[in-house]
């Protein structure tokens, strides 16, 4: 978290501006000095500073219920930009992110996180991403399948990368040259749902990832929860059985041995479903032609995922759960089984809580990173952390230097 004597108070002004416009789109200055509890000429002059360097833009006049109709302000989309990048085992997914966070670049390519030079091959391929762009770049996003420090120092302990106790953020600086921030990919993912997607407008909210991998990230009073070391939400390898499956994190009988996809496709195998040859995509085509023993398969794996969540949600009292990552194609065969258990292991006054899917692809991950970096101009509390000044003096000073 970035404090406010790091910053100043005129700059904490200007990220509250932009925060109220990210937040809920063009903006009259006459509802930014509501909203804000500022003044009218505290407004126009911070916006006038952010019309000139490029930031926001006038746009149309609201309705008028009789008085003088207010000129609504937006973000300019080519401001800013950032990208992002997903670290998996064997491939990488990179972005380009604009500031109101849409995705206009993108790319795959294969990355064995396991080699030695790994990080510095990341290094080489996010330089090579980053020539093509064109706007004010503020920095660097990367999500990890691990547990952060934080996101400004970039200590990564992700065993199934074979990182364990790698300073991946200082690494990249040095290599890049720009603010870089690394973060777990799942909290990633909770500040591009709080910026841009199902979270956007709402203060507590949980995001529950089904995929190779089981994730878990919570936003409480508009702050993704990172606990003492960073390993806030790590339900995925709370262990249900001493006995069951070793999980890469060396564990046995993690959640993540039941519900990621290779549990799936064991117990898939286990079944008779499955032949050597065939995976998760098969198990869902048999659930879909309503072969009950598929269809148990994945209904076992909900009752356990949402068993697992009810703690942590109990303890949250989101307002919301948002479901996502690769495994939703299958989601349909999830949903009933999953709101039953944890509505079953909630406390009554909490059962009623709100489950929405976000639409998946190959590019959510990757926007996720970028977003832990394009959240930093517009709240206080994120985590740009020792980074803020350096992405803030990208957005404003590059922004200043373009318009003169």
């Amino acid at each position: 978290m970035t404090s406010d004597r790091s910053i100043g108070n005129g700059e904490l002004t200007r990220m509250a501006v932009l925060a109220l416009v990210g937040r809920q789109g063009p903006t009259s200055r006459a509802d930014m000095a509501r909203e804000l509890e500022l003044s009218g000429a505290t407004v126009t002059k911070v916006t006038r500073q952010l019309i000139d360097r490029g930031i926001l833009e006038p746009l149309s006049y609201e309705p008028s219920e009789g008085g003088r109709p207010g000129q609504l302000l937006g973000l300019v989309a080519t401001a800013g930009r950032a990208i992002g990048v997903k670290v998996a085992t064997d491939h990488l997914a990179i972005v380009e992110v604009q500031l109101d966070g849409q995705i206009v670049n993108s790319c795959n390519e294969p990355f064995d996180a396991l080699a030695s030079d790994a990080v510095p091959r990341l290094a080489a391929s996010i330089r090579t991403f980053m020539a093509d762009g064109g706007s004010p770049l503020l920095g660097v996003g990367v999500g990890v399948p691990g547990i952060v420090d934080r996101p400004d120092s970039g200590v990564v302990n992700a065993g199934v990368l074979g990182w364990l106790s790698r300073s991946v953020g200082s690494e990249l600086r040095a290599e890049l040259d720009t603010p870089v921030l690394v973060e777990n990919d799942v909290k990633a993912l909770a500040v591009a749902e709080s910026l841009y997607g199902r979270g956007r407008g709402r203060s507590n909210f949980a995001v529950i990832t089904i995929g190779r991998g089981v994730g878990f990230a919570s936003v409480s009073g508009g702050v993704v929860s990172r606990g003492a070391t960073g390993g806030a939400g790590e339900i995925a390898h709370v262990v249900l059985n001493p006995r069951g499956a070793v999980c890469p994190c060396g564990n046995r009988g993690c959640l993540e041995t039941f519900v990621g996809s290779t549990g799936l496709v064991t117990a898939g195998r286990r079944a008779g479903l499955l032949r050597k040859d065939e995976g998760l995509e098969r198990l869902a085509e048999l659930a879909d032609e309503r072969d009950r023993n598929a269809q148990e398969v994945f209904a076992n794996a909900a009752r356990k995922l949402g068993q697992s969540a009810a703690a942590s949600i109990a303890a949250l009292d989101p307002e919301l759960i948002i479901v996502a990552g690769e495994g939703t194609f299958a989601w349909p065969h999830w949903e009933r089984a999953f709101i039953s258990s944890l509505r079953r292991h909630l406390p009554e006054p909490m059962r009623s809580i709100a489950v929405e899917v976000e639409p998946w692809d190959d590019s959510s991950w990757a926007r996720g990173a970028a977003a832990i970096v394009l959240a930093t101009p517009f709240d206080h509390n994120a985590a740009g952390g020792r980074q803020t000044p350096r992405v803030l003096e990208r957005l404003h000073g590059a922004s200043v230097r373009s318009a003169v």
